[in-house]
C-alpha cells in the first residue's frame, strides 16, 4: 500500500510538473508569435494572455486582441479569443470567438455578431503546426458594414481535412442555410424583386490542391496558393432557381484558371432575366443569348433545364458557346 501511494504521489507530481511547464510553453509561444508580428510591422496588441485548466486542460484566453497585417490591410479586433485543449491531446484545439468582433479592410469595417462561432482543429505533430483537419461552425451570423450594408446567415459550416495519399491537398465542404444577402446585392441580382430575400440552400464539396501546406508559415510568411480546384458537387437553391455544378480546373502561378465546370440550371430563363436586369448582360444581346441557351437546353432533352460547361482558357471564360470575358484570377492574399 505504501509503495502504491508513493507511485501515485510521484505520478501526480510528475503530471503537475508537466502541466505547468506546458502552460508556460503555450503562453510563451503565443506571446512570442505576437511579438514577431510586431517586428514584421504588424499592429499586434492585447490586454492579457493567460492559460488555466489545471490539471486536465489548457484553456488559453486572450483579452482585447488586435491584429493588423500591413501587406493586405486586413485588421481583426476582438474582445477575447479562446484556444481550448485537453492536456493529454494538445494538438487538438477548440477555438472560440466572441459574440461580436470586427474585421476591417482598406475599404470598409464590418462588425460580425453571432450566437455561436467555434472551430475544432487538429494539427499534425511538429513545430510547423500543419493543419490536419478542422470543422468551423456558426449560428445566426449577422454582418453590418460601415458602407451601410447588412447580411446574415442562419447556419453555416466549413469542414476541411487532408486528402488521403495527396500532398498539400484538402477536401473542403461548405454548408449554408438561410443566407440573407445585402439589400444592394439583392437589388443588383433581382431588381424586379421577383425572388425571395433569402437563399434557401448552398452545399459545396471540393478538393483543393495548394503549392504549400497550411501551417503557421501560411500566416507568418505567405498564404498557400491554389494549384488545382476540383468542384465535386455544388447544390444551390434560390426561389424557383436550382443550380448544380461539378468540374475541375488548374491554376497557374498568376492565378489564371484553365479547365471547365459543368453547370446544370433549372428554370434557366429566370437566371438570364436576372443577369439582364442587373446589367451583367446588355439587354440588346439578351435575345441572341437566349436563343443560344435554348439550343443548349434542347440538346440536354429538357427545355427548362440547361446543361453547359463554364470554360476557362487563356485568361478568358465562356458559358457554352457564349463568351463572358476575362476569367477571375484566383489568388489568396
Amino acid at each position: 500500500m505504501r509503495k502504491l501511494l508513493i507511485v501515485v504521489l510521484a505520478a501526480a507530481i510528475g503530471w503537475g510538473g508537466y502541466w505547468f511547464i506546458a502552460k508556460a510553453a503555450v503562453e510563451s509561444g503565443l506571446k512570442t508569435w505576437i511579438d514577431e508580428r510586431r517586428t514584421e510591422g504588424w499592429a499586434a496588441d492585447y490586454a492579457s494572455l493567460e492559460t488555466k485548466g489545471f490539471p486536465s486542460r489548457f484553456d488559453t484566453t486572450i483579452i482585447d486582441l488586435q491584429l493588423a497585417d500591413p501587406e493586405t490591410g486586413v485588421a481583426w479586433t476582438t474582445p477575447f479569443f479562446q484556444i481550448l485543449a485537453l492536456s493529454y491531446r494538445p494538438n487538438h484545439v477548440i477555438a472560440v470567438w466572441p459574440k461580436e468582433q470586427t474585421i476591417a479592410t482598406p475599404l470598409q469595417k464590418t462588425t460580425l455578431v453571432t450566437d455561436t462561432m467555434r472551430a475544432s482543429v487538429v494539427l499534425k505533430p511538429g513545430t510547423s503546426l500543419e493543419l490536419d483537419r478542422a470543422i468551423f461552425e456558426l449560428d445566426n451570423l449577422k454582418l453590418a458594414s460601415t458602407d451601410g450594408w447588412t447580411a446574415s446567415i442562419d447556419k453555416g459550416s466549413l469542414a476541411s481535412r487532408l486528402s488521403v495519399g495527396k500532398i498539400n491537398t484538402h477536401d473542403v465542404a461548405v454548408d449554408a442555410t438561410g443566407f440573407h444577402p445585402s439589400r444592394d446585392l439583392l437589388d443588383l441580382l433581382d431588381p424586379a424583386g421577383t425572388l425571395p430575400d433569402v437563399f434557401e440552400r448552398l452545399h459545396i464539396e471540393t478538393t483543393v490542391a495548394f503549392d504549400a501546406p497550411w501551417d503557421r508559415y501560411a500566416i507568418e510568411d505567405r498564404r498557400p496558393q491554389v494549384t488545382t480546384f476540383s468542384l465535386n458537387k455544388l447544390d444551390a437553391r434560390w426561389g424557383k432557381m436550382d443550380l448544380q455544378a461539378a468540374g475541375e480546373f488548374d491554376v497557374d502561378a498568376a492565378g489564371n484558371p484553365t479547365g471547365r465546370i459543368t453547370i446544370r440550371a433549372k428554370n434557366w430563363r429566370e437566371m438570364l432575366q436576372l443577369t439582364v436586369a442587373s446589367g451583367l448582360i446588355p439587354s440588346g444581346l439578351a435575345p441572341t443569348i437566349e436563343r443560344a441557351l435554348e439550343l443548349l437546353a434542347e440538346m440536354s432533352g429538357n427545355p427548362e433545364t440547361l446543361d453547359a460547361p463554364l470554360t476557362f482558357q487563356e485568361g478568358r471564360m465562356s458559358f457554352g458557346p457564349i463568351p463572358l470575358g476575362a476569367s477571375p484570377r484566383i489568388v489568396i492574399r
